[in-house]
């Protein structure tokens, strides 16, 4: 096949015309950030050159020096970022500049709408900052030859960014990839060299290669970087801004990071760690088989973004850095799921980053608020996963609770402990599946009225987090619906005598009744005293799962035992008394089941024939 029989017209992937779309008609205000994009793209092929070379140094083709270089054409108004990476195949510019091949994609577009800060910030974040170029350029070509091949397998791929591409082989004696930018009309800032030096100063001055321009003479090339890496120089060296901009690049997030640590550590072990924790969730944060949070170096060769081991799936959020000095530079995938210095990196790790959020729960409650309400869900599945550390996750944890208003988690294990009320020998919380119903929950009807503070628990995690958390610093923790309730052990006898005395006694016989009239939906009938104004409510013993828990296994379509609860009835209530009175047994069955279904309602759960609940309520309403 000839070199022009090799030219095709490629329509772009759905996903990336609406990529293209937002691009260029939502991110002007943001627009600089397309050169911090193209520049983090011709770094991570120049890692991944120097990567494949520890194997192969023919892929050198007998250049070792890896550089960037940006190039201006006044007369042609273009801009042009060159580098001398790896490169790229026919097949993989296909793949790489036509579709968007990752997990999730449907979930970032939708988040891909919001203001044009975060818009941008997503746009890195996702991994498609090439797609950037389309902000300042109506038309974009790429020259590229993956490093390997000869000369002859050259690529060239064009686009308006109208919905096409065309792409074609061509003679490239170089490899690496060069973008070409035809810059739009009233884009000429980014024609001016000290313009675009000011923003690779700004966004890229950590980049470790060398970012060349022409020397304001016009003689030759110079450097506009600092070129080293950031993460071994002693942090007295790095300003805060400096941080900042490399989070930016390492994050590929618009956004300034919440908090960081630096440590080098020197020893047995040797190894740098410099760990982001971002100020806002990435789109694919619930996404558990995505983590490239780290970036792993030997002796500051890029050598993975996917090694699971650096750190665990419950600090997935964290982004950054770890350099080794001990590993072989040719370590495989295979290697780094066995090596056990990775496993003293990753304990480390660990320890750095809850070390760091301690001191931010400490010093800086806003700023801890702020990243509790972005990772506290994803940070509780420590406690689940990592029995080391539980204690410490857990004393970082967040709720609601009884004694706080609005939806916001800010109240401790240790602050709910030194709250607790004389006598008071558990620490009780309640699952919902929402924070309103929590909130209403009848089951908290004697703790209100008691002054007893109750976690209110609302995230699909809890139900896994409070199973894995039987106590905290010798305090039982304590489902409220779940077990009998005894008001002595919330705190003052002579009150809990007094409720004893006015909360009355359920009759054996009104409890047979019930019984016969719930027959399959309820394991048994008692007396309740955990409730106050509500008629009844629905629980189960000790160390049973719980309605919600139950509730939750089966909406995930997990197996689960099949529950049977305990109907707890407010003896004095008046609804119960009704029910005393009721001789018509086909009557006392309507009133018996709509007790029941109330009981369900209040839990949160969905009733097996909401019509027939409605039919029998109306019946009921409409008796004289």
């Amino acid at each position: 096949m000839t070199v022009a029989a090799q030219r095709q017209t490629v329509d772009f992937q759905a996903e990336v015309r609406q990529v293209l779309d937002l691009v260029i008609h939502s991110l002007y205000s943001n627009k600089e950030i397309f050169l911090r994009e193209l520049v983090s793209n011709a770094s991570d092929a120049c890692d991944r050159l120097r990567f494949e070379a520890l194997g192969d140094e023919a892929l050198y083709e007998g250049d070792t020096e890896l550089a960037i270089r940006i190039d201006v054409d006044r007369k042609a108004r273009t801009l042009t970022v060159t580098d001398n990476g790896i490169g790229m195949s026919r097949e993989e510019v296909l793949e790489n500049l036509g579709t968007i091949a990752r997990s999730g994609t449907r979930r970032f577009l939708e988040r891909l709408s919001g203001d044009q800060a975060r818009d941008a910030s997503l746009i890195g974040q996702f991994g498609v900052g090439f797609y950037s170029a389309f902000i300042v350029a109506d038309k974009v070509t790429v020259l590229t030859r993956r490093a390997g091949l000869g000369p002859e397998h050259g690529v060239r791929w064009e686009s308006d960014g109208e919905g096409s591409f065309t792409v074609e082989n061509i003679e490239r004696p170089e490899r690496g990839t060069q973008v070409i930018l035809h810059l739009r009309k009233g884009e000429g800032e980014f024609l001016d060299p000290e313009r675009l030096r000011a923003i690779v100063r700004k966004y890229s001055d950590h980049i470790a290669f060398p970012i060349r321009m022409q020397a304001a003479g016009g003689d030759g090339y110079e450097t506009v970087n600092r070129a080293s890496a950031l993460w071994r120089r002693p942090r007295k060296e790095i300003s805060e801004d400096e941080y900042k901009a490399f989070y930016r690049h390492v994050a590929h997030d618009f956004d300034e990071p919440l908090a960081w640590v630096h440590s080098r550590v020197e020893g047995r072990h040797q190894y740098t760690l410099l760990l982001y924790v971002p100020r806002r969730a990435p789109f694919d944060l619930w996404d558990r088989q995505q983590r490239r949070g780290l970036k792993l170096y030997v002796r500051r060769v890029y050598i993975t973004d996917e090694a699971e081991r650096l750190l665990p799936a419950y600090l997935r959020f964290v982004r950054g850095v770890v350099d080794s000095d001990d590993l072989p530079l040719n370590v495989s995938r295979e290697m780094l799921q066995e090596d056990r210095r990775l496993g003293v990196i990753r304990n480390a790790a660990i320890k750095r980053v809850l070390d760091l959020l301690e001191r931010m729960a400490e010093k800086e409650p806003e700023k801890y608020a702020q990243f509790w309400r972005e990772f506290g869900a994803v940070l509780k599945e420590g406690v689940i996963e990592d029995a080391a550390n539980r204690e410490r996750i857990a004393a970082l944890a967040r709720f609601a609770s009884s004694a706080t208003e609005g939806e916001a988690q800010t109240v401790s294990l240790d602050a709910y402990i030194e709250r607790m009320r004389p006598g008071q020998d558990a620490i009780y919380y309640l699952t919902a599946e929402s924070l309103a119903a929590a909130r209403s929950s009848p089951h908290l009807e004697i703790f209100r009225r008691r002054g007893v503070e109750v976690l209110l628990l609302a995230d699909r995690v809890d139900e896994w987090f409070v199973a894995h958390l039987p106590e905290y610093k010798g305090k039982r923790l304590r489902n409220v619906a779940q077990g009998e309730i005894d008001p002595a052990a919330l705190g003052g006898e002579e009150a809990a005598r007094e409720e004893t005395a006015s909360t009355g006694a359920l009759e054996e016989a009104l409890a047979k009744r019930l019984r016969e009239a719930l027959e399959g939906r309820v394991r048994a009938v008692r007396a309740s005293r955990r409730l106050v104004e509500s008629p009844a409510c629905l629980v189960t013993d000790e160390g049973e799962i719980s309605v919600s828990f139950g509730r939750l296994l089966k909406q995930l379509g997990r197996p689960a035992p099949e529950l049977r609860p305990i109907l707890e009835v407010n003896a004095a209530h008046p609804l119960v008394e009704r029910l005393r009175e009721e001789e018509d047994e086909g009557r006392f069955r309507e009133l018996a089941l709509l007790l029941y279904e109330q009981a369900w309602l209040a839990e949160g759960g969905q009733l097996e024939d909401p019509g027939a609940f409605v039919r029998r309520l109306n019946r009921l309403l409409l008796e004289r």
